[in-house]
């Protein structure tokens, strides 16, 4: 009986914006709009009068909304894009109709008339049952990509123990026992169920993955690194992939939780910690921004006696002597992983006394690199250089496991903000300049056929590891320690190469007329269509499919700029008539 008196404002509802303060949101946080819009790429939307639609294969900067004008977002690749309402201003009736309108809803809300968000979850997992079992909200739950674990929804699980613990089954929840669990985290949940995260339907996403790991999995090329001896010792089987978004959704398939060295992924970590702390001018008097074209522990220099980038052994070694100068080893070491901790949200950071010893035993290379770099003075004045080699063979010694390792990606991912703690961790200065050099220079000698073929930053190390970002949207690491002739995990580059050739992540992807991929940030993962100027007639044909409320496509104020792109105005059957 409560669900059928609920069911006609149900949908109407989970369609509203929500007017709750945005807690437990991990996007970042300095940067919401003054409205906050939580923004669908489908037309499912029940229209109440005029309304525009931003449709467009690209992103392209807008123009600030002017005084007097609506403003309302969609989501084009992974983030709200607001669009304004400059062809019809907003009337002074329709501001009191609004105004009129939503006290009415805020009346009924109090009034007990219409339900709270609390309630329309409940309804949603329940589907008509009086009682919601523990685990289907659990499983529902991670369904969303969510885990139990996330930190965001720590007094949301708690709240459920502690609760179960007094109930007489210990398994059901009522609806006011479920309001009491859900409603500190109901604005994260409400997101999660409404699907506006940033990969919607992440189940289907996630088989994806499964898929693409199974065939990675097949290859038997490559050998594992034994010029460390304790890295010889990793089985070749070993083979793992996690994934973590901007939003928190996680996924993980393989052996995700066996730790692993970071080696060479470190660098572009204390390549960002160092502008970070210092700025990307002062790093550069040091450090060049080019690819090298050398092999990574080349001794090698640019012309002007500098090492060539953050990501080859000399440019990392100067690195390292910037990080915390004056300071012991050990308050360095600590304060680096200080900063690990906070980027991979708590998530396991250990270290491999073993690898550090025998990375320290095998490093005549490095020292050699370490005094090559001291007669050219690369240095900053006073640098203790066998002090620095000693902390540059630390941090690599510094193991992860796929799935601490693939939310420091997704850090770099999210501007520097942990999705699962809502933390900002580095500047977003930090964050562009590091991803910037692992798009150019991240994979050996491979790095240019990687940005070509793959398009994305990411950064390999000889442990096995590749640690990938796809901005605004996850973080990835793959793992598998069996090594091409150019020191990449053979695994991980065919598993980079097959998510791109599926997904359109690919930096350039969004160029128009390009071939049509999946686009998993759209609901139900459909592929992307774009439009010239004058394709109004197939737009509206394409857009008929999807919702027969949509009359008639009117163009209206097109800015064509060097991507085409065009705003689309539409209007409702209703309105339009």
């Amino acid at each position: 009986m409560l669900q059928f008196r609920f069911s006609a404002v149900l949908k109407e509802l989970f369609q509203s914006n929500l007017k709750r303060p945005l807690t437990g949101i991990t996007r970042n946080k300095t940067s919401l709009p003054i409205h906050y819009c939580s923004s669908n790429a489908s037309l499912d939307v029940k229209v109440s009068f005029k309304l525009k639609l931003l449709h467009a294969g690209v992103h392209r900067p807008l123009l600030c909304a002017a005084p007097g004008t609506r403003t309302y977002c969609t989501k084009t690749e992974g983030a709200a894009i607001p669009v304004t309402e400059s062809a019809i201003p907003v009337t002074d009736q329709e501001k009191k109709d609004e105004t009129a309108k939503e006290a009415a809803t805020e009346k009924r809300r109090k009034a007990g008339i219409l339900p709270s968000l609390e309630d329309l979850l409940f309804y949603t997992i329940a589907e008509g049952q009086e009682k919601i079992p523990v685990h289907k909200f659990l499983t529902a739950l991670k369904a969303t990509g969510l885990r139990t674990g996330d930190p965001r929804l720590k007094e949301c699980m708690d709240t459920l123990k502690v609760t179960l613990k007094n109930t007489s089954d210990g398994v059901m929840l009522d609806r006011q026992l479920f309001k009491k669990c859900v409603q500190s985290n109901i604005v994260l949940l409400t997101q999660a169920f409404r699907k506006k995260f940033v990969i919607p339907d992440f189940q289907s996403f996630s088989s994806h993955i499964d898929e693409l790991y199974e065939s990675a999995k097949n290859l038997t090329e490559g050998q594992v690194a034994d010029y460390i001896p304790q890295l010889a010792k990793f089985s070749p089987d070993l083979w793992a992939v996690s994934l973590c978004t901007v939003d928190g959704q996680r996924h993980t398939v393989g052996d995700t939780k066996v730790p692993f060295c970071l080696q060479s992924c470190v660098k572009p970590l204390k390549y960002a910690i160092a502008v970070h702390d210092h700025g990307t001018e002062y790093v550069h008097r040091f450090i060049g921004k080019e690819p090298s074209g050398l092999r990574f522990n080349k001794l090698f220099l640019d012309e002007d006696d500098k090492p060539h980038n953050p990501m080859v052994n000399a440019g990392a070694i100067v690195c390292t002597s910037l990080i915390k100068q004056g300071a012991s080893n050990a308050e360095k070491f600590d304060y680096v992983m200080n900063f690990l901790n906070k980027m991979a949200g708590n998530e396991y950071v250990g270290f491999s006394n073993a690898t550090f010893q025998s990375e320290r035993e095998s490093g005549d290379r490095n020292f050699a690199i370490g005094y090559y770099l001291k007669e050219k003075k690369c240095f900053p004045e006073g640098t203790d250089m066998t002090s620095i080699l000693d902390f540059y063979f630390q941090l690599c010694s510094i193991e992860v496991t796929c799935e601490s390792a693939s939310v420091m990606a997704a850090t770099l991912a999210n501007g520097g903000f942990c999705p699962i703690t809502g933390e900002r961790v580095l500047s977003p200065e930090a964050v562009r300049d590091t991803l910037s050099l692992m798009h150019s220079c991240g994979m050996y000698d491979f790095s240019g056929q990687f940005a070509f073929h793959v398009g994305l930053p990411a950064k390999s190390g000889v442990a096995g590891g590749i640690l990938l970002v796809v901005p605004n949207v996850m973080g990835i690491m793959c793992w598998s320690p069996p090594l091409d002739k150019l020191g990449n995990s053979v695994r991980g580059i065919q598993f980079c190469t097959d998510l791109v050739s599926l997904f359109n992540f690919h930096n350039y992807d969004n160029l128009r007329h390009f071939a049509k991929k999946h686009d998993p940030r759209r609901e139900g993962g459909d592929q992307r269509f774009t439009f010239g100027p004058m394709d109004y007639e197939s737009l509206q044909q394409e857009l008929a499919l999807k919702d027969s409320l949509w009359k008639k496509v009117v163009p209206t104020d097109c800015h064509e700029d060097s991507s085409t792109t065009v705003v689309y105005r539409m209007e409702s059957v209703g309105e339009r008539n």
